[in-house]
């Protein structure tokens, strides 16, 4: 009895919370344990990097900086997740167009991130909307990719009732298109978000004079390991709280209708 109560107590949320916080704190003192045995400035301790990270709060700039480097992330992946979603949603819905199109996306999905972003601040120059272009040009053909295979699965026979009983379009985008559409959109929306945020960082690190990713190639220039774990470290847990509060609470919501 006792030993099935103990699984079934850490079955639930608050049970499942504890062994996330018991598994980072395993993972900071492998952390101080690899730092000890190391004894080199290469490799900081938990404590150090956290140090780091106050103190850099507490001037102003990791705000600043994260709050830039977010804005990019918003900015990009709202623009790769419309276009892509629309763009997914015509190929899976028409064979001529998929078969059409098919070579165009797969090149797309293998084209080197660094390759679209030097081109884009070579066409546009280092502006922010050659930034923003480049990193949503990345992300784009996953969207469309997840989307399209979404768009092949809808039900055939409730899009005929639909139109067989002249229901408005709008009405069939609401409650047939969309509520089908969207574990494929969430998949589309949760993968994403952590290969914009990544390729923002890259774009920042090679042409804006701000963000994330711009301080990241400052501590390199004087080896500031403390400053860029500390960096890398909070924005992480920044993305890490938008995936906790905004995108689970959007994918429960979005299948609730599954629900018998």
């Amino acid at each position: 009895m006792v030993a099935d109560a103990v699984p079934a107590a850490l079955a639930t949320p608050v049970g499942r919370r504890w062994r996330w916080l018991l598994s980072l704190a395993i993972l900071a003192a492998l952390w101080q344990v690899a730092a000890m045995l190391a004894g080199s400035p290469a490799l900081p301790p938990p404590a150090a990097v956290a140090a780091a990270a106050w103190q850099h709060l507490v001037d102003g700039d990791l705000l600043r900086d994260v709050a830039i480097t977010l804005a990019r992330v918003a900015v990009a992946f709202a623009a790769a997740m419309l276009i892509g979603s629309v763009v997914g949603f015509v190929l899976g819905r028409s064979r001529v167009l998929d078969e059409l199109f098919d070579g165009w996306l797969v090149i797309a999905l293998n084209m080197p991130a660094l390759v679209t972003i030097v081109l884009c601040y070579i066409w546009f120059g280092l502006n922010e909307a050659a930034a923003v272009v480049a990193v949503a040009v990345n992300k784009a053909p996953l969207v469309v990719a997840i989307t399209r295979e979404g768009a092949r699965t809808l039900d055939r026979s409730l899009l005929e009732m639909a139109q067989l009983f002249a229901i408005p379009r709008g009405r069939v985008l609401r409650r047939i298109v969309l509520p089908q559409l969207a574990p494929s959109l969430m998949a589309a929306a949760r993968s994403g978000l952590a290969l914009t945020w990544k390729i923002v960082l890259v774009v920042e690190l090679l042409g804006r004079p701000n963000g994330v990713g711009f301080q990241i190639r400052s501590f390199f220039n004087f080896f500031d390991i403390a400053g860029i774990l500390a960096y890398t470290l909070v924005f992480i847990a920044v993305i890490l709280a938008i995936e906790a509060c905004i995108l689970k609470p959007l994918d429960r919501a979005a299948g609730r209708w599954r629900a018998p």
